[in-house]
């Protein structure tokens, strides 16, 4: 997107746009170019190509990176409010068993597709797609 154009208007094919804007773009999902068609066909399976801009999505990877930054995520989220727990309430070990564990698999599944969106799009903003760094 060139600078002044509306943050809704869709990046045309051969620019590569406001870093922001595609960020934002793969938070939500989709695509980094357009930000209309779908990054994924299934929870963290990548389309092939978007199905509006016909942009190849499957050339940009996000390898480990997306499952790195939710652990930290997630660990700077649960581990804090674990510790205030402990030190207001003092539950048994059990609570904390019953109440962390499962609180902590949700939040990294739901994270998960978010940041590999993101980091897809920030990928794809500096042209790091597979073809070319072979």
């Amino acid at each position: 997107m060139a600078e002044g154009t509306p943050a809704s208007e869709p990046v045309s094919v051969g620019q590569r746009g406001n870093f922001w804007q595609s960020f934002r773009n793969g938070l939500r999902q989709r695509c980094p170019r357009c930000g209309q068609g779908a990054l994924y066909r299934r929870y963290l399976k990548v389309n092939p190509t978007c199905s509006h801009c016909e942009l190849d999505l499957e050339s940009f990877r996000a390898d480990d990176a997306p499952a790195y930054f939710t652990i930290a995520i997630v660990g700077h989220l649960v581990v804090p409010a674990m510790l205030v727990l402990e030190q207001v309430v003092q539950p048994a070990t059990w609570i904390h068993v019953a109440l962390w564990m499962p609180l902590t698999l949700l939040l990294s599944l739901a994270l998960l597709p978010i940041i590999k969106g993101a980091v897809i799009a920030a990928n794809w903003k500096v042209d790091r797609s597979a073809d070319r760094m072979q």
